[in-house]
């Protein structure tokens, strides 16, 4: 994490962004709140790479919940 004064970049409030969109959609899908932050937590690097592939949180989320 980083520090009180350090901001993040863009591009890292945009994943972060895109990933609370993608918990929400996991929620519709069936899953808890803290499910879907922990599996996204878990496959942080995966999402991240869906992130960078251009899916959206919903295409992100129905690979998720596959």
């Amino acid at each position: 994490m980083p520090k009180k004064n350090e901001e993040l970049d863009p591009e890292t409030l945009e994943l972060i962004q895109w990933c609370i969109e993608v918990e929400g959609w996991l929620v519709k899908g069936g899953a808890t709140e803290k499910e879907a932050q922990d599996h996204i937590e878990e496959q942080v690097e995966w999402f991240t790479d869906l992130f960078y592939d251009g899916l959206t949180p919903e295409e992100a989320a129905k690979e998720a919940l596959a």
